[in-house]
């Protein structure tokens, strides 16, 4: 076995001419230096400008929303998405253990109690059929309401989250939150370019939350955003997001409590030259999956994750799932110490101790993939750029 994963490593070293290979690395060139610069000549670097303004658009259009409101990071943009699509203290929340911990935390700043669900083997995602079955012993239905039987608590909301770009079956989630009188909210973070029959993911719920922290396939240094076709909802969150200031020219009035969410003018500047990348970016990431594609085949007990059915992935990380019979930290310790860094997915969130005590469904395809998941380097390849 280590003979395979040491050959890997060289391999993946070949495909990046490096000795040293990062898992996700920004691509910047002059387009960057010289919006941020502009940035800095003007002298309008915080939390104002005309760049910010710029990239919300941007982004609106690239998805194909009506608005997006840029803010200070990923976390940020679900936690003010959850609150004004009606998420309450004390309501549950679905949404995977299998995620980045941002998913629960955000729940968590609401007084609310994330609810966890088992995923599927196909898109690492909420499997809809699990859901659906699980809901159905576990909730009750009253005043056009799902409630736990078990806790009394209203649940609310259900916050898919498209894992490392892959869309989860949106068609199966969308038809159980029409059932059920669920408000959806995409955790689509990591899925910026990826689609589900032909629709931008973040667009199949009432409000969507995107990041683009300093390893995602666009980066705005930190940020995040918020996404929405509801005029209504985007203004609730600008007026959250920026402190809830009522508009005047000098007067300091706040009309409730808010959040210094704003995402840097300076930031937005590198969004905006990143945005304009975005189909080139997509490109290296697919000529990336073929060349991994062909690395893989000659592996034993190994699989990278691809596109699942009905989508298109931005591939932003490369996922490979080990066999029953492998060593995961060892595959890791072999990788790292060979110049190829490679991280295992996340800590199922039922499993941290501040999370332990939610409410959950079965978890064993949870677990399971938690056991034989890796990811390797997946910085978009320069040569066709």
């Amino acid at each position: 076995m280590n003979q395979q994963w040491m050959q890997l490593a060289n391999d993946i070293k070949a495909l990046y001419g490096k000795d040293f290979v990062p898992l996700h690395e920004p691509t910047f060139d002059e387009k960057e230096i010289e919006y941020v610069t502009d940035c800095i000549k003007t002298g309008w670097v915080s939390s104002v400008g005309e760049y910010v303004t710029r990239f919300e658009q941007e982004l609106a259009k690239f998805v194909g929303v009506k608005r997006a409101v840029a803010v200070v990071n990923g976390t940020a943009a679900l936690h003010i998405a959850l609150k004004v699509a009606g998420v309450e203290a004390n309501d549950e929340v679905i949404m995977p253990s299998l995620t980045f911990i941002a998913t629960a935390n955000a729940v968590s700043y609401l007084g609310a109690i994330p609810h966890f669900v088992d995923v599927s083997y196909d898109t690492l995602g909420v499997d809809p059929t699990k859901l659906e079955q699980y809901l159905k012993s576990v909730g009750a239905v009253r005043n056009n309401q799902l409630f736990n039987k078990n806790t009394g608590r209203r649940i609310r909301a259900v916050v898919p989250m498209h894992t490392f770009g892959h869309p989860v079956d949106l068609d199966g989630i969308v038809e159980i939150c029409d059932k059920f009188n669920l408000i959806l909210v995409e955790d689509a973070a990591e899925s910026l370019g990826s689609y589900y029959k032909g629709k931008h993911t973040g667009t199949f719920g009432k409000i969507s939350a995107i990041s683009f922290n300093g390893n995602k396939i666009i980066t705005t240094g930190g940020g995040g955003a918020i996404v929405t076709d509801d005029d209504l909802l985007a203004d609730y969150a600008k007026h959250l997001t920026t402190t809830a200031k009522i508009p005047h020219r000098w007067a300091y009035e706040h009309d409730e409590i808010g959040y210094n969410y704003r995402m840097p003018n300076i930031n937005a500047a590198l969004g905006c030259a990143q945005i304009e990348k975005m189909p080139h970016f997509i490109k290296q990431k697919k000529v990336l999956t073929e060349k991994y594609i062909q690395l893989v085949s000659r592996m034993k007990g190994v699989r990278l994750i691809v596109e699942p059915e009905n989508t298109t992935s931005n591939y932003w990380l490369q996922t490979l799932i080990l066999g029953d019979n492998s060593d995961k930290d060892k595959v890791l310790e072999i990788l790292n110490e060979h110049g190829v860094m490679s991280r295992p997915i996340w800590t199922p969130m039922h499993l941290l101790k501040m999370y332990q005590h939610c409410p959950k469904s079965d978890l064993s395809n949870t677990e399971h993939l938690e056991q034989r998941i890796i990811n390797i380097p997946s910085t978009p390849l320069k040569e066709v750029y």
